[in-house]
This record gives structure tokens, C-alpha cells and sequence, in this order.
């Protein structure tokens, strides 16, 4: 497939209108489906797009979806080719609607009916029409984003063109591959979002960004949360690295710890005063937890 032609994007290659929906008697007495065919097939008579980029279907969301569309039908129909051969179906794109309407116990699905011209146009159809759906997961869209770029020798600027967003979003995306396994498929699950894992990224070292995700993901932190942390384990990263049970208890003076209960009894959250070697100089770290409790803080400083 040429550069000009994907160019063109998902509009130009599923029409947004589909041609009027055949009739099942009709459209077994047609020799063959034919490009821009809609119609109704049994369910039994598709199979799995072998080029499907996403790798986990929710079960929760799929049977939500089974309940929608046995209550309201099909929303939209799902997009396959025809195999003369078998004569049976391949799904291009929907492969989440296909998996729900079985679920919900329909025999027959709305189809659209695509030619693709070879494999390579076959999975841009695929890929394309996945990347503007909002429900992959980050990883799924970044390992989107690199097939499209490495099957058609496209870079990042000629990418984001194809799907509609900008350069940097693309490359932040992608960045995502950068990070360990263990993240990845905490994101792929949703255990942590995508803004977590730009958070990570922002730190180069990978031990001390494993330490950092495991901190977030033990106690829930926010993105701001983690960016924070991030931040300050970056700036001092021996005691990050740290484990907790070698940690010497620090010995504060009693001044020091009188004047930080004042100042927690003051704010109403969590203060810890630092002093350097020489106690001359150090900071003082006032703990929040959400929007709120920041904006409660800050006016409570103002005041």
C-alpha cells in the first residue's frame, strides 16, 4: 500500500454511509458479497481478524455491551471481508461488537462488507479504524502506532497526520514502549493511566522508576501525586532507593520535631522538617491529598 493511499484515512477507506442492508434471502442468493455490501451473517460464519492489535477484551465491559445491544441492537455494524474460498467472513474491525452480540445469544450480525487489496491494506483497514475508537488501552494504541509506522515506512509527523493528532502526542505515546513489562501491563489493565506513565518516564534511572511505580501503585497516588514523588526521588535518590526496613530511624532534635506537630496542628496535615549537615539550611515538606486539601492548605498559608 503506497503512502498516498493511506493518506487518504479511515473516511476514504470505510464509508461513513453504509449501501442499504441486504436482506438475508438476498444475500444468499448473491454469488459472492461485494465491496460496500451491507448485510446480515451469522455470527458462526466470521472468524477473527488475525491482525487484530488489541490483546484483551474486559469481560465486565463485554457483557455490558451484550446487554446494550440485546436490549437496543447494534449500534453500528462491524466491518469484514469475504472469503470466496470458505466462503465465510474475516473481521477487519469490531471484533469487540462480534465477541458481544454472541454473548447476548444472536445468531446474525450488521456487516460491512470491505475487499481488502492485500494484507498490508488489510491491516491499515484494521489498525486505522481501531486508533480512532477510545477504547484501546494506551499500550495497544502505541503498538498501533509503531506496526502502522514500521509497515509503511511512515515517520511520527506523517503518522500523526494520518490519525489526527499532533506530533507530540503520537511521540508521547509511543514513549510508553520504553517502559518495563510490569508497567506496561499495569497500564494495559488499567491499574495505573497513561498520565502515570508519562509521570515514570520523566525519570531515566530504571531501578529508581520501578521503586517510584511501586510507591504509586501501593498507595494509590494521583499523576500530580506521582509527578511529585518523582521529583523528589529523583533529587535524592540514595534515600529513595533505600529499602525502608535498612532505614535508620532519624534521630530529630526535640525542637524540631515540637516545632512540626505546630505546624501539622496549624495546616491540619502531615509537615516534615529536613535540616542539611549543618542545620542551617533544609526544607520543610507539607503533605496533600487531593485538590482540596491543596486549596484548603494554601489558604490557610495566605491567612
Amino acid at each position: 500500500m503506497t503512502r498516498k493511499a493511506l493518506g487518504r484515512g479511515l473516511s476514504a477507506l470505510i464509508p461513513s454511509v453504509p449501501a442499504p442492508v441486504v436482506s438475508p434471502a438476498s444475500a444468499a442468493a448473491a454469488a459472492t458479497p461485494s465491496e460496500g455490501n451491507a448485510l446480515k451473517v451469522p455470527v458462526d460464519k466470521i472468524r477473527p481478524n488475525h491482525l487484530q492489535p488489541r490483546r484483551h477484551f474486559e469481560p465486565e465491559a463485554l457483557t455490558e455491551l451484550a446487554t446494550s445491544i440485546k436490549q437496543h441492537g447494534l449500534a453500528q455494524p462491524i466491518v469484514v471481508s469475504y472469503d470466496v474460498a470458505t466462503r465465510s467472513y474475516e473481521l477487519i474491525a469490531g471484533e469487540r461488537r462480534w465477541r458481544a452480540t454472541q454473548l447476548a445469544g444472536l445468531k446474525e450480525i450488521d456487516v460491512v462488507v470491505r475487499e481488502p487489496r492485500d494484507e498490508k491494506h488489510r491491516m491499515a483497514l484494521t489498525l486505522i479504524e481501531n486508533l480512532q475508537r477510545a477504547d484501546l488501552n494506551p499500550i495497544e494504541v502505541a503498538l498501533g502506532y509503531l506496526r502502522l509506522m514500521k509497515e509503511f515506512g511512515i515517520n511520527q509527523t506523517s503518522l500523526a497526520e494520518e490519525v489526527g493528532k499532533s506530533k507530540a502526542a503520537i511521540s508521547n505515546t509511543l514513549r510508553l514502549l520504553e517502559l518495563s513489562d510490569e508497567i506496561q501491563k499495569a497500564l494495559q489493565y488499567g491499574q495505573v493511566t497513561e498520565g502515570h506513565g508519562r509521570a515514570l518516564l520523566t525519570i531515566s534511572d530504571p531501578n529508581l522508576r520501578h521503586a517510584v511505580f511501586q510507591k504509586l501503585v501501593a498507595n494509590k497516588l494521583s499523576v500530580r501525586e506521582t509527578e511529585a514523588l518523582a521529583r523528589e526521588m529523583e533529587a535524592d535518590p540514595v534515600v529513595a532507593e533505600t529499602p525502608a526496613k535498612d532505614k535508620k530511624p532519624e534521630a530529630k532534635p526535640a525542637d524540631l520535631r515540637a516545632l512540626e506537630e505546630s505546624l501539622q496542628q496549624i495546616l491540619g496535615t502531615k509537615v516534615v522538617i529536613r535540616t542539611k549537615k549543618t542545620a542551617s539550611k533544609g526544607s520543610i515538606q507539607i503533605s496533600f491529598f487531593s485538590f482540596e486539601d491543596f486549596d484548603r492548605i494554601l489558604k490557610v498559608l495566605k491567612n
